[in-house]
């Protein structure tokens, strides 16, 4: 069994919390996150500016929810959310869209699977590079 000093794991838990982007990518296949993604394709391309019945998800991480350039169908409870998208709040997002965000749109009833949304987040973080 291998040991680990109090101020080790310490470490590594601040750490998790700073930058939970770093520990989803880690977790996610963007190769099967672009599988997972062809449920999201009806309604959202990753194509900069290219918008269906939902925004372009190009670029969505590090972006203030509600504000992809172009869009003009967002929901009130959309515009006001007033997050940065990150891994964390996606993957919190993607589980439930109508709990997470109630008067949201977005008539998807989320990706259940923690596996499938650790893998589409990180195909999300791979197609914004």
């Amino acid at each position: 069994m291998i040991l680990i000093s109090l101020p080790i794991r310490f470490t590594l838990l601040v750490w998790m919390l700073l930058f939970p982007s770093f520990v989803f990518a880690q977790n996610g296949d963007p190769i099967a996150g672009k599988n997972v993604f062809r449920k999201c394709q009806a309604c959202h391309t990753v194509e900069n500016g290219k918008h269906r019945q939902g925004p372009s998800l190009y670029r969505v991480i590090g972006r203030r929810a509600g504000t992809a350039e172009g869009y003009k169908r967002y929901s009130e409870a959309m515009k006001n959310y007033g997050i940065i998208w990150d891994a964390n709040n996606l993957n919190i997002y993607l589980e439930n869209p109508k709990k997470a965000l109630p008067g949201n749109k977005m008539p998807f009833v989320g990706l259940k699977n923690i596996q499938d949304r650790y893998d589409v987040i990180s195909y999300l973080e791979q197609v914004a590079k």
